[in-house]
């Protein structure tokens, strides 16, 4: 009878270990904790057209990952995407003449925001702002206007003749 009990009660702490295990790990592959989140600070960027950029997106500087966007708003007068980035404390020497653009990875990877760093001696400190951006480059829009450019292009030689 008491061998049971301790069975029982040692199947149940499995259980319960794994649980806490599974929860821990779902949390941080859904990147919604930020229980072990390196400190840092943040700078802003304003781009025209954010294309899929998502919050937890990956901010990096030649392919190496520095940070995430932490938020993406709207400016009220501007109509542009404002996109605040969060840089670990480890990476302090970005020039602020630095550029950012939004890429994807990959054909139809994820867009995250790429920063060109420059050769300014001085460097972005928490609530920096980045001037020089560049906006994602929507497939959409590309194809769309390929397809017009062709659809041009033989009106054009039909009006010619």
């Amino acid at each position: 009878m008491l061998q049971t009990k301790k069975t029982e009660i040692g199947v149940g702490l499995f259980l319960l270990a794994a649980l806490a295990g599974l929860i821990f790990l779902s949390m941080q592959v859904s990147g919604l904790t930020s229980i072990f989140q390196r400190p840092g600070y943040t700078i802003t960027a304003d781009f025209d057209d954010i294309g899929q950029l998502k919050i937890r997106g990956s901010v990096k500087i030649g392919g190496v990952t520095i940070g995430q966007v932490s938020s993406i708003a709207i400016d009220p007068v501007t109509y542009k995407a404002v996109v605040t980035l969060r840089i670990d404390n480890n990476v302090e020497d970005i020039p602020d003449d630095s550029s950012a653009s939004i890429l994807t990875a990959g054909l139809l990877g994820d867009n995250y925001v790429a920063i060109t760093p420059l050769y300014s001696k001085t460097f972005f400190h928490n609530g920096g702002h980045i001037q020089d951006t560049h906006s994602a480059m929507i497939l959409e829009k590309l194809i769309g206007q390929f397809l017009f450019s062709i659809n041009h292009g033989k009106t054009d030689k039909g009006n010619a003749k």
